[in-house]
């Protein structure tokens, strides 16, 4: 796969002095850009929030509905997982150790997924190339939606902005079963794998041990052990996956397919316009900034532009950097695109999906 470069030299120098007034605020405060207590916390809870339902469940002695409920809070602690101690761990902000980072980087593993996949696609992709169509996985065309403005069109888009939350809640089945399995398959082939640094033997062999046991803990177990029926355990895990796959895939679709963010193709030169730094800005969006518990719930990803320019600093610290980095754009005239609550983000998602399902 190739990709393409971003413009040199940053002649406006906006990320020279947005680093330089970032670490000055590291630095007086005496703060390291890692996590602190309160990721120990924040892993605590959301691992409970998840293992906590799952023990309930398991020891059995309550009704269909309150097992029910129990799943659909099991969907919350599976992307509070993914949101607020995989992601840090991925990107190696969680913690200045490498090796905590690397250990809590496999709980994408442990609610099923990969935490290779995830890498590549992430990492490697999505936060290199940034709403480029056919580079950022993120915004290829998916099965009856269309994220980009240069993606192919169909009649049914039309319809996308009516039935695509739908869609969203599958979201998490589609990476167990197929997703996770064709990423790594492609990444093989594309040679993405021993680029990144990763072994494809040793990455197929832990994916597949990985999924085999989270099937046999989310599914089988629950089947031996459990009085109900194998049909009620399959539609426990599917409100648990409706649960997480839409929160998981709301959240990102709000960062990048709202209005104000710009979406591209790759250039013929393979050099685009801008720098990375400002790409990023001029293709991420920030929504619900003000909102303490969905930005803890979230971790932090309602700070995307922040994420995006700084993916080494824990989100416990976007909040205070968000003002750095807002007050520096507006000094070098820079777009800051920032939707106020998660409410109008959300309208702003829905309408962009409209205009892409009737654009040419």
């Amino acid at each position: 796969m190739q990709g393409v470069k971003f413009a040199r030299p940053d002649t406006s120098q906006f990320f020279k002095t947005l680093r330089k007034n970032v670490n000055l605020y590291f630095q007086e405060n005496e703060l390291s850009k890692n996590g602190d207590h309160r990721m120990v916390i924040k892993t605590i809870c959301m691992y409970t929030l998840y293992f906590g339902p799952y023990l309930l469940i398991m020891l059995g002695g309550f009704s269909t509905w309150v097992m029910a409920g129990l799943c659909l809070v099991m969907g919350l602690g599976q992307a509070g997982i993914g949101f607020s101690v995989a992601h840090d761990a991925g990107h190696g902000a969680y913690s200045e150790n490498k090796f905590w980072n690397k250990i809590l980087s496999y709980s994408f593993n442990v609610i099923g997924g990969s935490s290779f996949t995830w890498d590549i696609q992430h990492n490697v992709l999505h936060h290199t190339y940034t709403n480029i169509y056919e580079l950022d996985e993120d915004i290829h065309d998916k099965p009856f939606i269309r994220l980009s403005p240069h993606g192919k069109l169909n009649a049914y888009h039309k319809y996308q902005h009516w039935y695509a939350p739908f869609l969203y809640t599958l979201a998490t089945v589609s990476w167990l079963t197929k997703k996770d399995f064709a990423q790594m398959a492609h990444y093989n082939r594309s040679g993405l794998t021993e680029k990144s640094g990763h072994h494809p033997r040793r990455e197929l062999i832990t994916m597949l041990i990985s999924k085999s046991i989270y099937f046999f803990y989310i599914l089988l177990l629950p089947m031996l052990l459990l009085p109900v029926a194998w049909w009620q355990v399959l539609l426990g895990f599917l409100l648990m996956q409706m649960v997480s796959g839409f929160i998981l895939t709301i959240v990102f679709q709000l960062a990048h397919v709202v209005e104000g963010p710009t979406h591209h193709k790759p250039v013929m030169s393979g050099t685009m316009e801008n720098t990375w730094a400002i790409h990023q800005l001029m293709t991420t969006a920030n929504f619900a900034r003000n909102n303490k518990f969905l930005s803890w719930f979230v971790g932090g990803l309602n700070y995307q532009i922040e994420h995006h320019l700084f993916p080494h600093i824990c989100h416990v610290h976007y909040k205070n950097i968000s003002k750095i980095v807002q007050k520096t754009a507006e000094e070098f005239n820079l777009p800051y695109f920032d939707q106020p609550t998660f409410r109008a983000a959300v309208g702003s998602h829905l309408r962009v999906l409209k205009a892409f399902g009737n654009a040419g």
